[in-house]
């Protein structure tokens, strides 16, 4: 058997400067206030950075100069989101990110209604052929990640963490020997499949539900688990994303 940490790949490309804008130019639909836009612009010619009002963005271009900051987006995105009025913020567009995770944390995932998922099915993948099972180490374990038998699972100092590799190991036998013997299939054998089983979900879902499943996903009353892999997630949007998710904090 496998035994591996969670992790989390952002599938979609992330560009923070172009999200602002497409919220910022929604938004001002509302108000008609388009004439209010204004960008920090590039002139490719001598690579001079200078500010310049404007919501044509082919006027731009003919001017040969390149969007580097939305601007004014940033004031007025701090606004709607102080005023409550998060709406707006659906039109960021939807971010994929894929988690590596436990059974037990994709299940809470799925929860979220304003999002799509795919994910990996033990109805139809067959672990039995790969010959090794992966499964997530829960975080309050002290167990190294590796390739793991019987003789190593016994070689684990800590007695709860062998305990457990113990039954990930044992489960991983069964799991086999309804497949290898008793010719179940893959939907049948996964009955004896616990919450630690390692799982692939994809999850889409926009800037405004994003910010729902931090709020509660980092809440220090969330499972370590899911915290484990959502810190570091909305670490890493504040990176790449201006404003949208600097309200949004965790206790460490």
């Amino acid at each position: 058997m496998k035994l591996i940490k969670p992790y989390y790949e952002i599938i979609t490309p992330i560009d923070g400067e172009e999200i602002l804008k497409q919220i910022e130019l929604a938004a001002r639909t509302c108000y008609k206030s388009e004439d209010k836009i204004e960008y920090d612009i590039r002139v490719l010619t001598d690579f001079q950075t200078i500010n310049r009002k404007s919501n044509n963005p082919e006027e731009l271009n003919k001017l040969n100069v390149k969007l580097v900051n939305a601007k004014s987006a940033k004031t007025l995105i701090l606004k709607l989101i102080s005023r409550g009025h998060e709406a707006m913020l659906e039109f960021g567009g939807n971010i994929t990110v894929k988690f590596i995770c436990d059974r037990g944390v994709s299940h809470e995932l799925v929860r979220h209604r304003i999002a799509s998922f795919a994910q990996e099915s033990t109805r139809y993948c067959n672990y039995n052929k790969r010959h090794d099972i992966s499964y997530i180490i829960p975080c309050w374990l002290n167990i190294e990640p590796g390739i793991y038998d019987y003789k190593k699972c016994n070689e684990i100092t800590d007695m709860h963490a062998r305990y457990w590799a113990d039954c990930m190991y044992n489960i991983e036998h069964w799991y086999n020997e309804f497949i290898s013997v008793d010719n179940w299939s893959p939907q049948q054998a996964r009955s004896v499949l616990p919450n630690s089983l390692k799982t692939e979900i994809n999850i889409s879902a926009n800037i405004r539900e994003w910010r729902h499943i931090f709020k509660l996903r980092t809440n220090k009353a969330a499972h370590p688990q899911m915290r484990e892999l959502m810190c570091p997630l909305l670490d890493n949007f504040k990176n790449q994303i201006p404003i949208l998710f600097d309200d949004i904090t965790y206790e460490k």
